[in-house]
């Protein structure tokens, strides 16, 4: 295979893998580590599916010795509890929360952070200011929070994304391939998920190496 050099920052996530830095989402890595100096009670890490806020909040969880709060939890103690010989709690995907009926309970989360200086570190696919919220408190508080946006990711990320995805599946490409991919596919994190998955789906399936024809071939089945 072809050496691609690349020359990125990194940080440990969860399963062994790391979670790569680029101009997308040094802003949010950033934000992270600055705990526990945060200006206010609440990150926000806003991104698409597949940008790698899981893996940042993981990154946050071993940094921290956060816990990882889930609507069943919540829903099931209240937020005195959840937070009790806690410095920091993880929310991940909050319009999940807000769709199971939390409001009152996330609201006295972020007063009773807000008064024992602790931090919640919470993800979502948009900004606070888009949420469904219909309690005023909750919302007002929510849109003073900090929010640090992953943005699309540029040539160099989406190019180690994919190189890092097939190598996760044992799987090698070579330069040729790869230029062949960046320049007509979905330029997105979502998008080189579903390529790789796709491209190796039909790799498997035909038990054939990964070559510009069988990635055209991808190509043409997802254009259908």
């Amino acid at each position: 295979m072809t050496q691609i050099p690349f020359d990125f920052d990194h940080r440990p996530a969860f399963g062994g893998e790391d979670f790569l830095i680029s101009p997308s989402n040094c802003e949010a890595v950033k934000w992270v580590e600055l705990w526990p100096d945060w200006p206010r009670p609440v990150l926000v890490i806003v991104g698409p599916h597949g940008a790698g806020k899981s893996h940042l909040s993981n990154v946050f969880i071993a940094q921290s010795d956060a816990v990882l709060l889930t609507p069943d939890e919540l829903k099931h103690k209240n937020a005195d509890v959840a937070l009790e010989g806690q410095n920091a709690l993880v929310v991940e995907d909050v319009q999940a929360f807000l769709q199971a009926g939390l409001e009152e309970e996330l609201l006295h989360l972020y007063n009773l952070a807000a008064e024992d200086d602790k931090k919640i570190l919470m993800t979502a696919t948009s900004a606070p200011a888009r949420w469904d919220i219909a309690l005023k408190d909750l919302s007002s508080r929510l849109n003073t929070a900090t929010v640090a946006e992953i943005k699309p990711p540029d040539d160099a990320l989406l190019t180690a994304l994919i190189v890092k995805q097939f190598s996760d599946r044992q799987l090698t490409i070579d330069q040729d391939v790869l230029t062949y991919m960046l320049s007509r596919m979905d330029r997105s994190f979502g998008g080189v998920r579903d390529l790789i998955q796709a491209v190796d789906n039909l790799a498997l399936a035909e038990k054939r190496a990964i070559t510009k024809p069988l990635v055209r071939r991808v190509f043409e089945l997802i254009s259908d």
